[in-house]
Formats: structure tokens, C-alpha cells, sequence
């Protein structure tokens, strides 16, 4: 077994960005060790997770949601001791990512929250911006670790809100590319050329890296993946989640993952985010797919065609639905008590329906001795007002309530 150092480093899941990380490690002088799902072609590929935790003292894990990252860690626990620093990197809830902190802190190790932003060009170049929380310490240590593959570091604080920040600049990735999806169908319709709406946009304030990179290719109809809808959704899901624990109205984020969600069960989870533009625009051809077989992640398990990707770990999920539902109803009004009124008297039937009918036959006024003209004519009037309409039928109604009494 090759002897392990300090210079050696793990990378479990070797999806679009684990391989091209582990390329970065390599370049940079490390010894990396690796473990996928599914069997790569690749130097030091070894049998299981805790076998990458034997041989490295630090661990990236670059899997694709809230159930693998927890299965991971959980793998990877019994050969973990202080020595190591664990660092996750994938986009969960930040539940998730406190609860395998947890579990890597149980055993003596320490852990770094590093999601990231840049997808596969970011790691092709080693420009990923990771966004890190953690121990300082440990922050300090992985540093080097994290620089073979960053263009930048920016720390945050308490661990699950590195995770929150990542989610929060996803939803204005999502919803930037949403807009440009129907800013390019408005175009189109108006017959005007869609290169000359991308001209247009090169000198415009609003004009963004991600606009300069999607927009070409959603006229091409050419989405491969670079962060794929299925991934970007469950992303638009997490937030949602957290909008609602927080009473944060997310109309933008909701309408951003209504499109995705489309887009998925229409099945093509698997094309970039930009194929929203699918719903817009006019005769886009399919893509061919460059990397079918290679996800954003190392997927946990191989589901055909879901209508929605995987959920967070099903012990967080119900954790969330507790508060969601705890804050429903804090925000619900009471429900009115029931008033009994100490007036109303118990009312007993005095007998058959002919003993009522010749008991209110007596009370009933001479009509004969009225004249025979034509009545006049009156308005009922209200209700509150009744008792005063028939005041001969009282003496019978009185009696009733008396004998009820």
C-alpha cells in the first residue's frame, strides 16, 4: 500500500468537477487518491471511500446532493482521526451540511464547508471561487489544498452559511438565464435578429459573465452541460425551502424553478440550466452531449428520468417540513372559541305535530271581525326586528320556552 503523507490528497466523486480537480492536484505536485460510484480508468483509484481516508489526510468530496454527502461521511467515519480535514463541496441544504459536520467532528477530524461557483470551465482553468466555512485552523491548513484548484477564497463564517451564500448567487445565475430566455423569444417575435439582440447586450449595463457565456449557446440550441437542470433545480428547491422557514417571498426563485422543473420532465435534466430556453424559442435542434456519461457530480445511484431530482436526507427533510408546518401555523389566526349563551333556554316538544298545530290554532287573532277590504300591503321587516312583526303568536311561544325551562 503506498505510504501516506501530508502531500497526498482525496477526491471522491469524479464527475465534471472532481476530474478536473484532481487534474489541478496532480499539476500542483500532490499525490491524489480517488474513489468514484462507478469505476474510472484513473492512477490511484481505490476499492471504497475509506480507503481515500486511510491514505490522505485531506478528503474533497464533489458529490451531487443532501443524501450522498451524509452517505459519504458516513462511509468514511471509521478511519477518520484528527489528523484529517474533510471538505464538501456540493450544494445541500445547510441542515445537510451541519449534520456531516457533525458526524466528522464526532471522530476527532474537522470540517470545511467549501461549495463553489465557476462549473467545468472554472475547474478546467483552476478558477473555481470556493466559499468556505469552518474551523480557522483548519481553514488555514486546507488552504493550499483548495488554491490548486481556486481563483479565489472567500470566507464566511459559521458552517451552512457558506452553503447559504452559494444558493443565494445561484438564484440570480437561474434567474438571469430565465430572463434571457424570454428576453430572446420577445426578440424573436418581433423578427428581429437574434445576434443583434447578443450585440446589443455586449454594451449593456446589465451584461453579465453568465449572460456572455449562455447566450450564444441558447441561439445555437447547443446546452452541454456545464451545470446541468437537474442539478441547478434542486438548487432553486433548497431555496425555496429556505425562503419559506424564513418567511421570504421568492416569486422570482419559484418562477426560475417552475421553467427547470419543465424542462425536467420533459427529459432533459441532464442539458445545461440555459435549456429553459427550449420553452421560447422557435426550431431549437437537439444538442449533442460531449460528456453524457460524465455528471457535474458523481451521482449516487442511476433513477430514469425523474420528475424531480433527489430530495435533502430524509431526516432533514422532515426536520424542515416540522418547521415549515410549526410556522404555518404561528402565521394562521386562531381559531374562534365557542360562546354558550347562559339565555338560551333548554326547549322540549310539547307533543305530537296536531297537539302544537290546535295550541297555536288558539292564539291565531278573529279574523272576522276585520274588515273584508283588500290588507294592505306591508315589508316584512328584519330580522332582529320579527318579535315586534306578530305579537298575538307570543303568549304561544312564551308558554313553549316557559314549559322548556
Amino acid at each position: 500500500m503506498p505510504r501516506r503523507s501530508q502531500r497526498n490528497v482525496g477526491v471522491i466523486g469524479l464527475g465534471i468537477i472532481g476530474t478536473r480537480v484532481m487534474d489541478n492536484l496532480r499539476r500542483k505536485g500532490f499525490d491524489v487518491f480517488v474513489w468514484n460510484r462507478s469505476p474510472r480508468t484513473v492512477p490511484n483509484f481505490v476499492g471504497e471511500p475509506a480507503e481515500v481516508a486511510e491514505m490522505c489526510d485531506y478528503v474533497q468530496i464533489f458529490v451531487s446532493d443532501d443524501d450522498a454527502l451524509l452517505d459519504i461521511v458516513q462511509q468514511i467515519s471509521p478511519a477518520l482521526a484528527p489528523r484529517h480535514i474533510v471538505l464538501a463541496h456540493p450544494t445541500v441544504a445547510p441542515d445537510s451540511m451541519r449534520a456531516a459536520a457533525d458526524i466528522v467532528e464526532r471522530r476527532g477530524a474537522r470540517f470545511v464547508e467549501a461549495p463553489f461557483t465557476g462549473s467545468k470551465i472554472g475547474a478546467e482553468k483552476g478558477e473555481l471561487v470556493y466559499y468556505v466555512a469552518g474551523d480557522e485552523v483548519a481553514l488555514r491548513e486546507a488552504r493550499p489544498v483548495l488554491e490548486a484548484s481556486a481563483r479565489e477564497i472567500i470566507e464566511i463564517d459559521e458552517i451552512g452559511q457558506a452553503t447559504a451564500i452559494k444558493v443565494a448567487t445561484n438564484i440570480i445565475t437561474a434567474a438571469t438565464v430565465q430572463a434571457a430566455a424570454e428576453a430572446l423569444a420577445l426578440v424573436q417575435n418581433s423578427g428581429v435578429s437574434l445576434e443583434k439582440f447578443i450585440a446589443a447586450m455586449q454594451s449593456n449595463a446589465s451584461n453579465s459573465g453568465v449572460l456572455s457565456l449562455k447566450l450564444p449557446k441558447m441561439i445555437e440550441g447547443n446546452f452541454e452541460p456545464h451545470f446541468s437542470i437537474k442539478h441547478m433545480l434542486k438548487d432553486m428547491q433548497i431555496a425555496t425551502r429556505l425562503g419559506l422557514l424564513n418567511h421570504v417571498e421568492l416569486s422570482v426563485t419559484t418562477a426560475a424553478r417552475d421553467r427547470l422543473l419543465e424542462q425536467m420532465q420533459r427529459g432533459y435534466g441532464d442539458e445545461d440550466f440555459s435549456a429553459v430556453a427550449r420553452k421560447y424559442l422557435h426550431e431549437i435542434p437537439p444538442a449533442g452531449q460531449e460528456e453524457a456519461d460524465l455528471e457535474l457530480f458523481e451521482q449516487p445511484r442511476q433513477v430514469e428520468q425523474p420528475a424531480i431530482p433527489p430530495e435533502i436526507h430524509a431526516p432533514v427533510a422532515a426536520a424542515l417540513n416540522n418547521e415549515v408546518e410549526s410556522a404555518k401555523v404561528e402565521m394562521s389566526p386562531p381559531a374562534p372559541e365557542p360562546v354558550e349563551s347562559e339565555a338560551m333556554p333548554k326547549i322540549e316538544v310539547l307533543g305530537s305535530p296536531a297537539e302544537i298545530a290546535t295550541e297555536a290554532e288558539k292564539e291565531k287573532p278573529d279574523l272576522q271581525s276585520e274588515s273584508a277590504a283588500t290588507p294592505e300591503i306591508t315589508m316584512p321587516a328584519e330580522p332582529e326586528e320579527a318579535a315586534d312583526v306578530m305579537p298575538s303568536h307570543r303568549g304561544f311561544f312564551d308558554r313553549l320556552l316557559r314549559r322548556g325551562s
